[in-house]
């Protein structure tokens, strides 16, 4: 088991690539704990995953609720090794057409989420001298998209902040990496029109979607120690997008 006895905290974990983290992570003898902003989904998330999986409300764009969430995974499972930054939302709209409220909400979840997270947990990793931070940056991230000024900003500037905290907290024993996905079959693109998802697919080499469990799998590595000396690295996980 690449995670045995590891506590890993991931959040937006009740659904998607979070939800597939999760499961994965446990099944590789991680302790987990999911966080959520819907109070019934991340309940029946974390009893349908089961193995004494925590599960509870927390808002990453709320510090209280973070110190919070933080101290009772420290109370309940201990100190955590593992912190999955998957929280993240979509807004979209030409720039002439988006309100500055959906602007707002995109860089406050997908930016400053990951902000506060990261910083109120990187102290106990710190101080321990070890851990591992993933963050959840995207494909679009490295080459822009059509009305999603409010995403690519902050899954870019997630790929900055990734490489900045792996300067900074790498000579401590902090490894910090990103990953970017490409087009997942989640519940964030179930709404997308079956001609676009054509257009979408036959933009991949690969051809296809991918799944959420191959984005968990490259979360796995990177959590791992198989991946002791990656550091500021941003995994593409697109099939071949970004090529």
């Amino acid at each position: 088991m690449r995670l045995k006895d590891k506590v890993a905290l991931i959040t937006g974990g009740a659904r998607g690539i979070g939800r597939a983290t999760a499961e994965l992570f446990i099944r590789e003898g991680a302790r987990v704990c999911i966080v959520d902003v819907d109070e019934d989904v991340v309940t029946q998330a974390a009893q349908e995953l089961g193995n004494g999986a925590l599960g509870f409300v927390m808002n990453v764009t709320d510090r209280s609720s973070v110190q919070a969430g933080v101290a009772r995974i420290n109370k309940e499972l201990g100190p955590i090794d593992v912190l999955v930054n998957n929280a993240g939302i979509i807004r979209d709209a030409q720039l002439a057409k988006m309100e500055e409220t959906d602007f707002d909400a995109v860089i406050s979840v997908n930016l400053k989420g990951v902000y506060n997270t990261t910083q109120i947990v990187s102290q106990q990793k710190v101080d321990r001298g070890s851990g591992v931070i993933l963050n959840a940056s995207s494909v679009v991230a490295l080459y822009g998209n059509f009305g999603q000024t409010n995403y690519v900003a902050s899954k870019a500037a997630v790929i900055g902040m990734t490489k900045t905290w792996a300067r900074e907290l790498g000579r401590k024993g902090v490894r910090v990496n990103a990953v970017a996905p490409g087009f997942i079959q989640t519940r964030m693109t179930e709404g997308i029109p079956d001609k676009v998802m054509d257009k979408l697919s036959a933009m991949v080499p690969l051809q296809r979607m991918g799944r959420p469990e191959e984005i968990a799998n490259a979360y796995l590595f990177l959590a791992s120690d198989e991946a002791s000396y990656i550091n500021g690295h941003v995994l593409s996980v697109d099939g071949g997008v970004t090529t």
